[in-house]
């Protein structure tokens, strides 16, 4: 039991959690060569906006379009894939909610149409736009940076949430080679590619842009016993998060950045097909949340961002260790959230 009550706890004890700090003036220094804060402060217009103006000066510089980064303000432009179920719809929705314009994209051309009309009724048909793509396909990766061009110019917000275990939870040594390339294929190769896209798309932005690459159970270092597949796809995310944040520093790429996002436990089809051991009902019923909630929480930290216009990479976690702990002990003390979502045996 103990390896499964790891392979679905936080690593670390809860730090800050959520969007960055608005500015520091220590990153604004270190952005710059020479005298920053008169860089800033010589050209700052008039008429009330040098506070803004400084915030976005403090940010810009270097990367892809040269000169100064233009500042990020609202309605932004969002990518999501893997949006047309689960917690990409949840975020596409919250997203729309907040004014902003979205592009949903998954596998199934079908599936695509009838969620974007089902988006246009509800939104507005100039706010969401929807495309087939899999992320697997390098071409179809491609395909989706053109129509994103087409339909809204720049993307300031690229989340890349598709993602697959091929619904199967059994030992490493009994599980297929086609769900193997399945998972590491869409979870490792697929994410590749779309960072690799993203990048090179906002690079040339005068906005620059903001790439959050969903982590998932594994993504810590712990086991992952009955989906081992999936969890070291997901632990190659962090990893991989880092590092094109190191070459994006080392090419003085500055008006990119590569922050991961921490769903925790979510009540999709992808983690309710897991719910068949004693075990995982347990941590299901303490620990899941619905994917309205926990994009109600995420979306509102992910504009954050931009509107803060923060440069600086940032963990955004939804399940931190102290809320797990703290469901777990009042499970244990209290019964609490018992037959929640599954029926327990």
């Amino acid at each position: 039991m103990a390896a499964s009550v790891a392979a679905h706890l936080p690593l670390r004890a809860p730090g800050r959690v959520g969007a960055a700090p608005s500015r520091s003036s220590v990153a604004a220094v270190d952005r710059f060569r020479g005298r920053p804060e008169r860089r800033g402060l010589a050209a700052a217009p008039r008429g009330g906006r040098g506070l803004a103006w400084l915030r976005a000066e403090a940010v810009s510089g270097g990367g892809g379009g040269g000169g100064r980064r233009e500042p990020m303000v609202p309605p932004y432009n969002v990518l999501i894939t893997g949006s047309t179920k689960g917690i990409g719809y949840a975020l596409a929705r919250k997203f729309l909610e907040a004014g902003d314009n979205v592009i949903i994209c998954s596998r199934s051309a079908e599936k695509v149409e009838s969620v974007v009309g089902e988006l246009k009724r509800g939104y507005g048909e100039q706010h969401v736009w929807g495309t087939a793509c899999d992320v697997r396909d390098g071409k179809d990766v491609k395909a989706l940076v053109e129509f994103a061009r087409d339909k809204l110019k720049h993307i300031d917000i690229w989340i890349n949430n598709a993602g697959s275990n091929a619904y199967t939870y059994k030992p490493l040594v009994e599980t297929s080679d086609e769900a193997l390339m399945e998972i590491i294929t869409t979870n490792t190769l697929g994410l590749m590619i779309c960072c690799r896209e993203a990048i090179n798309m906002m690079r040339n932005q005068p906005r620059g842009g903001h790439i959050f690459n969903l982590d998932g159970a594994g993504s810590d270092g712990r086991p992952t016993p009955r989906f081992a597949a999936y969890g070291a796809t997901k632990r190659s995310v962090v990893h991989l998060t880092k590092s094109l944040q190191a070459e994006l520093q080392m090419n003085e790429v500055n008006n990119v950045m590569v922050h991961n996002l921490s769903p925790g436990m979510v009540t999709t089809d992808l983690l309710m097909s897991g719910a068949t051991t004693k075990q995982a009902k347990f941590f299901i019923n303490i620990l899941a949340e619905p994917p309205d909630v926990v994009a109600d929480y995420l979306v509102p930290n992910i504009r954050g961002i931009p509107s803060n216009q923060s440069m600086k990479p940032t963990y955004i976690r939804f399940l931190t260790g102290l809320k797990a702990y703290s469901r777990i002990f009042s499970r244990l003390a209290f019964g609490a959230r018992r037959n929640k979502y599954v029926t327990e045996d």
